[in-house]
């Protein structure tokens, strides 16, 4: 494979998440776009954290980020910041938001799994840490139900996912591979057809019938069962205990060793607020489609939110062996060189937090920094 392949397939990687997330959030969305920049809806108040004026968190207009969504909406985390403030910027894409951190536009963000993996790769494991869980689930192959009937109907048709190389298409690919069928992953022809889509235009491209299904994230999974379309798979069902990472939260290497109290801060803010929702599902849900309108300039609609909300399990947990197997799925597709992860997560200040709250800590998968050393 030439070079400038390898190069953009894992710049496709980087971009993740759903894509949308990628771009994500949208991935979903597109390369390099950040959509605004604004504070909290809590005003700091009372002694800032090690003397710091503000921390700058980052995060994906998408439902997918609900904790960050809720945790600014409701001011969760500016609480536990005190007058440290906390300033929010959204992305579209996971490489413009590891741009952000690499640059200290961000100090804190939440992201999706493969845009972590890529950038602390790419950066020999020197920029980023994985410091806690945020969500899981959240995605599914929805389908034409005139045009395909069953699983096997899937060979033969024309399948978006976000983006080349985003966690999407890699589970996608990792599924079709599983079945027995061949696709090349860089094109993405074989015997089934996958179709890389901005999430922005998968509902229209379902519509017009360019496409005859998607594997995709909410909300827009839900926007195309919206159109018509039928739910032939949700990826939960593919893993153990139907879990595995679809955002986690990440820190600069740097900022996590010169204001730890923040990071800490920040982590708790992240557990009240997962507490919250836990609690408060149908107020959390309207929190989010509120700080959705307000970072988007559009909320979701009932038809698209209230079935997307309910397939997304909030979780301070990062699930980072499913990480290492997301990875590993990448690597088998030709995505992605085989990755040295250890030393990835940084897991004691979450811990540290849900022991104080009288909950269970979480494992790293042995790819934390004390077994790296």
């Amino acid at each position: 494979m030439p070079a400038s392949t390898r190069s953009t397939l894992r710049r496709g990687l980087a971009a993740l998440a759903a894509l949308p997330l990628l771009a994500l959030a949208a991935t979903a969305c597109g390369y390099g776009s950040q959509a605004k920049d604004d504070t909290a809806n809590v005003a700091a108040k009372g002694a800032k954290i090690d003397g710091l004026d503000t921390v700058k968190i980052g995060y994906f207009g998408n439902l997918t980020h609900a904790t960050a969504l809720v945790g600014n909406q409701k001011g969760f985390v500016q609480k536990e910041l005190g007058g440290t403030q906390a300033e929010y910027a959204t992305f579209n894409a996971g490489p413009s938001e590891i741009e952000a951190l690499n640059s200290k536009s961000i100090d804190i963000g939440w992201i999706g799994p493969s845009p972590a993996i890529n950038g602390y790769t790419k950066s020999n494991g020197k920029n980023l840490r994985i410091i806690g869980g945020s969500a899981s689930g959240g995605v599914k192959l929805v389908v034409d139900p005139d045009k395909i009937k069953t699983l096997d109907d899937v060979k033969g048709k024309k399948i978006a996912t976000p983006q080349l190389g985003n966690t999407q298409d890699v589970a996608f690919l990792n599924w079709i591979a599983e079945k027995g069928w061949t696709v090349d992953a860089e094109s993405g022809k074989g015997d089934v057809s996958v179709v890389r889509t901005d999430n922005k235009i998968t509902p229209d491209a379902y519509k017009s019938g360019s496409i005859d299904g998607a594997w995709v994230p909410e909300p827009t999974a839900s926007k195309l069962v919206a159109e018509g379309g039928k739910v032939l798979l949700d990826e939960s069902t593919l893993w153990p205990e139907r879990k595995f990472v679809i955002t986690n939260i990440i820190v600069s290497q740097s900022f996590l060793e010169e204001h730890p109290k923040v990071v800490e801060a920040v982590l708790r803010g992240s557990v009240k607020t997962n507490a919250w929702i836990s609690a408060n599902p149908d107020q959390a849900k309207a929190a989010a489609n509120a700080q959705l309108k307000a970072d988007t300039g559009k909320p979701l609609p009932a038809e698209v939110l209230d079935p997307a909300w309910k397939s997304i399990q909030m979780t301070d947990d990062p699930l980072a062996s499913t990480l290492s197997t997301e990875a590993e799925h990448a690597v088998k597709a030709g995505l992605l060189k085989k990755p040295d992860l250890s030393g990835i997560y940084d897991l004691r200040l979450l811990n540290k937090v849900l022991a104080a709250e009288g909950k269970s800590t979480v494992d790293d998968a042995g790819l934390g920094v004390e077994q790296a050393k």
